[in-house]
């Protein structure tokens, strides 16, 4: 297989099987959990993680429930310029793709499929150890896009090559390949 199809497979892979496991999980949720009543598996795991159905219709951690729709255009335009980006990067490392294919599957799992088909978003993993006790429910998409973005972050701040991509210009820039 080719790099740019391996690439391609990657992205795209990762994208679907987030927006897969997402749906799946909430289905699983909407279909066999009372909203808000926690449920917890295994009753080792309750002082640190419960399941508990609860919806949203706002923003992330619940703000500015009233303008629901707008977070689905802003997704639907966050996933496009994830598309463009993707596609004028060219030839990139295996941890930019997947970081893309993540927050392409999260955005659209959460912000388009939920809202156009539900009107909210369901969430339902719940933390309660300290010091996320207080943090707000969330779910699968929600963790692809922090995780994709967390690392997209780390290698903007320590890649060469993404740094490179970003400002157009060769891996090495002259005068500062000794400066390293």
């Amino acid at each position: 297989m080719s790099r740019g199809r391996y690439r391609d497979v990657l992205f795209f892979g990762v994208a679907v099987a987030v927006l897969v496991a997402d749906q799946l999980s909430k289905s699983w949720v909407r279909q066999n959990l009372a909203l808000g009543v926690p449920w917890n598996p295994a009753s080792w795991l309750r002082p640190v993680l419960s399941i508990t159905y609860v919806t949203n219709t706002g923003a992330a951690f619940g703000l500015f429930p009233q303008a629901g729709w707008l977070y689905t255009v802003i997704a639907l335009a966050v996933a496009t310029s994830i598309l463009i980006f993707y596609h004028k990067l060219g030839e990139s490392s295996w941890p930019v793709t997947l970081s893309l294919g993540l927050m392409l599957g999260g955005a659209l799992g959460n912000n388009v499929i939920d809202r156009l088909w539900h009107g909210r978003v369901t969430d339902f993993v719940d933390l309660n150890f300290w010091p996320l006790q207080e943090w707000p429910v969330f779910n699968v998409a929600d963790s692809s896009l922090v995780v994709g973005i967390c690392i997209m972050a780390v290698l903007l701040l320590f890649s060469k090559e993404m740094q490179s991509a970003l400002d157009g210009a060769p891996e090495e820039k002259s005068g500062e390949a000794g400066a390293q």
